[in-house]
């Protein structure tokens, strides 16, 4: 929403230009609204977060390393006794030195985003027990810490992997994704016997693999720092969901909680998610992945 806002905003005063410009410009504009929409972010929730919901709203997914928070973290504390435009223009000279690397789902793959409607979790808090718990546990918490960073890093290269194989053998690949999309994932190894099939298979059951070492990751840390980052609650959702048909993982996004959960399914499955969601009150909501980042609609984007 602060993204949206923020791009709207520039774009009709005419500061960016997000319609009619070439790829270098619109890297140029897109960097200006990541700027003042981190910002405007920060100051209105009081703190630096991870920062990576702004920046994949503004440039699309991608894989981040947020910038030093000292960037912005002076416009909090002078926003309120300093003119806004001597803040923004402070903020727009600092030193983003934030990273994005190319990121986006493999082939014939969907992310759906559920609300359990269950009630919500204070992000701040959680942050805040996790921070508490790694400064009174450092080892610990380090060797946690390194588990997850390591699992993440195996799921983008196991979808990595399974974007290479698409591109290599799609007629494969297509067979293999339309296939396991109709089953539950303990039949997907038995469906295939060529060689190039079962690589492809292998390649889906491995990303399930790693997504249930982040599961525990994540549980570990939450038990460690007391909050639910997996709450049982989620975790037997989780559980029903990663055992639908067609569906390649599960999990909680961000700082985890009670907010919502994520899947990854394959081809045309997500209805069959949808329904098992409803069954267990959660409720299916109408987003997407995006690698396009912001841009400007000319028609309804829900509607497509």
């Amino acid at each position: 929403m602060t993204t949206a806002v923020v791009a709207a905003l520039l774009n009709y005063l005419g500061v960016v230009d997000l319609s009619h410009c070439s790829l270098d410009q619109k890297s140029l504009h897109l960097d200006f609204v990541h700027m003042i929409s981190q910002t405007a972010h920060c100051i209105a929730q009081g703190k630096v977060g991870s920062g990576f919901d702004v920046s994949s709203a503004v440039y699309g997914s991608h894989r981040y390393v947020r910038f030093s928070p000292n960037v912005i973290s002076s416009a909090q504390e002078t926003v309120s006794t300093t003119p806004l435009d001597e803040v923004i223009g402070e903020v727009l000279k600092g030193n983003w030195d934030h990273e994005r690397t190319k990121f986006s789902l493999p082939p014939l793959m969907n992310l759906i985003l559920g609300e359990p409607g269950s009630g919500g979790s204070s992000t701040p808090s959680m942050v805040g027990a996790v921070k508490k718990w790694q400064k009174s546990d450092p080892q610990k918490s380090q060797e946690t810490w390194n588990k997850l960073s390591e699992a993440n890093s195996a799921l983008d290269a196991q979808f990595n992997l399974l974007s290479r194989l698409a591109a290599d053998q799609w007629d494969s690949y297509k067979s293999v994704i339309d296939s396991c999309s109709r089953f539950k994932s303990e039949k997907w190894i038995e469906k295939f016997s060529e060689a190039s099939h079962v690589e492809i298979v292998k390649a889906l059951l491995g990303a399930r693999d790693i997504m249930l070492r982040i599961r525990c990751h994540m549980r570990q840390m939450g038990e460690a720092a007391g909050i639910p980052i997996e709450p049982e609650s989620q975790t037997q959702l989780l559980d029903i969901t990663m055992d639908t048909e067609g569906v390649l993982l599960a999990g909680v996004p961000g700082a985890g909680g009670f907010d919502a959960v994520f899947a990854v399914t394959l081809s045309d499955s997500s209805t069959n998610l949808t329904k098992v969601w409803s069954l267990h009150n959660v409720l299916a909501l109408l987003v997407r992945e995006d690698p396009r980042g912001v841009s400007l609609e000319s028609d309804d984007p829900r509607a497509k």
